[in-house]
């Protein structure tokens, strides 16, 4: 007689890191199905079918993981960047994401860039806040630390609205 095995609490743990977030899967799913949909409705999506989700686009990532970092290999280098994945995205014959992802990994970048800056002025600001010499009478010294404390605010402002 044949008895199968039972998963072990390891391997439980090993195949819900594996997982896509549920939640993520869930709203990525319905907000692609409220822009297709005619009537704009609310869509329902059964837990199925969100498990169906989910899984297939955990085998894409690792296949498409994989083959970035065969490419890798290949080209005698430990680290896979971004033109290996548009490289196996065409050696998997999904050259049609290529354009679209080299596109989002520019806006990604480019907004990445602009929250570093911000956040590097602001962390300027908070620094040379905190070294200022005291302020006499309640007035600002000269230096244009009143100009600094503007910039700063500006600077905290800017992050705030950011997230």
């Amino acid at each position: 007689m044949v008895t199968a095995a039972t998963p072990t609490a390891g391997e439980k743990v090993v195949a819900d890191a594996d997982e896509l977030p549920k939640a993520i899967v869930r709203r990525l799913v319905k907000d692609k199905l409220s822009q297709l949909s005619q009537d704009g409705g609310e869509i329902q999506v059964l837990k199925d079918s969100l498990l169906a989700f989910s899984e297939s686009s955990r085998i894409f990532i690792h296949y498409l993981s994989a083959t970035a970092n065969d490419i890798c290999k290949e080209s005698k280098r430990q680290t896979i960047n971004a033109e290996d994945v548009f490289k196996a995205l065409e050696e998997i014959e999904f050259p049609e994401f290529v354009a679209s992802l080299r596109t989002s990994l520019e806006e990604f970048k480019r907004k990445n860039a602009k929250r570093k800056s911000e956040s590097a002025k602001s962390k300027e600001a908070k620094k040379s806040k905190t070294e200022e010499p005291p302020m006499e009478n309640g007035e600002a010294q000269e230096n244009g630390e009143e100009d600094r404390n503007d910039a700063a605010t500006a600077a905290v402002v800017v992050v705030v609205d950011s997230e």
